[in-house]
């Protein structure tokens, strides 16, 4: 009896991972609108009047001049109205105007925007590479000096507070080791070309990346070292070193790369840490970005730049874990929406 072999088409696999991906689209779209609305609502139980200000800013006016810019603003609407016309004004750019800044929350978000992504990444770059190369070490010396020696250095690293790494490193190597700029984005002065400027900034970035990765770096850390424990214990490493493969093949193609898998889930989950670790350490080293841009929106009560911050913060969090599980289903085949 003959028998018949049933081969999926190529395009199988591909329009799975299109339907996943738009099914993940669609589960952050009520996210998004949850952030939307924490922000609408932080701007109505903000002290003072909008109207009142901008009427103080001209020096004055009459009832009649006070209700016609309530009109304008739309201020004169039901609440559900007021939300739908700031859902509409953020989806058009428009996030309000900061009167202690005298500029759009746009314009001001856009300027702070470029550095702290840049911080971030070096940040995350640092905690991915340290991490993991301290968890990948430790797990393969479990129960040595070197394995005990990563756990206690990780666990000092992660129990020290942020600004206290940060001033550590700083008086280590820009005041003891003139090495490194203490603070700031760019030297003020000596800039010729953009190859010299790119290399101001990159030394100026240095101490925050490591400030910001190394708490991160820890957890990745244990993180790794636990997961890879786990792997070396299953068949098919076992069946590996049966076929006389190398040790190191077998830790980077057989225990690594199955270990790294729940790891770019653990990432995802650090980012919003990470956005608010950079607000610290962007303030410890006066980095130009975000952090330090919403530590000046508290300390000026400038409501509307905050909520801009938030909403801008929320969105760069789901954007990344939405990343982060497109890759994740890229990886590994077998994930499925539940």
């Amino acid at each position: 009896m003959a028998r018949t072999l049933t081969i999926e088409a190529p395009r199988a696999p591909r329009r799975r991972r299109r339907g996943y991906a738009l099914a993940r689209i669609a589960q952050m779209l009520p996210t998004l609108l949850l952030i939307l609305l924490t922000c609408f609502v932080l701007l109505q139980l903000a002290p003072g009047d909008m109207v009142q200000v901008l009427a103080g800013e001209s020096g004055g006016g009459s009832p009649e001049y006070l209700a016609s810019l309530r009109q304008s603003f739309g201020l004169d609407q039901p609440l559900h109205v007021q939300f739908l016309l700031y859902v509409r004004n953020v989806l058009g750019g428009n996030l309000g105007f900061s009167f202690r800044n005298n500029a759009s929350v746009t314009a001001l978000i856009a300027a702070r925007l470029g550095p702290t992504l840049l911080l971030a990444g070096a940040g995350l770059a640092v905690a991915v590479l340290v991490g993991v190369a301290a968890g990948v070490v430790a797990a393969m010396h479990r129960g040595r000096f070197t394995d005990r020696l990563v756990g206690s250095l990780a666990l000092l690293v992660y129990a020290t507070p942020g600004f206290l790494l940060g001033i550590g490193l700083m008086l280590a190597f820009a005041v003891a080791l003139p090495w490194l700029p203490v603070s700031g984005f760019v030297d003020v002065q000596g800039i010729d070309g953009p190859w010299a400027h790119a290399l101001s900034v990159a030394r100026h970035l240095v101490l925050p990346a490591l400030t910001l990765g190394a708490l991160h770096a820890a957890i990745y850390a244990r993180f790794t070292r636990g997961a890879m424990l786990e792997v070396l214990g299953q068949d098919h490493v076992r069946t590996a070193r049966s076929k006389g493969l190398s040790a190191t093949r077998i830790t980077v193609c057989h225990v690594l790369r199955n270990a790294l898998l729940p790891l770019v889930t653990v990432i995802g989950m650090q980012t919003g840490a990470l956005l608010s670790g950079a607000i610290l350490v962007e303030t410890v080293f006066a980095w130009p970005g975000l952090g330090r841009l919403a530590f000046e929106a508290m300390q000026q009560r400038d409501f509307n730049l905050l909520a801009g911050l938030i909403l801008c913060s929320g969105t760069l969090v789901v954007l990344v874990n939405l990343g982060v599980d497109l890759l994740y289903a890229v990886l590994d085949p077998r994930v499925r929406l539940k």
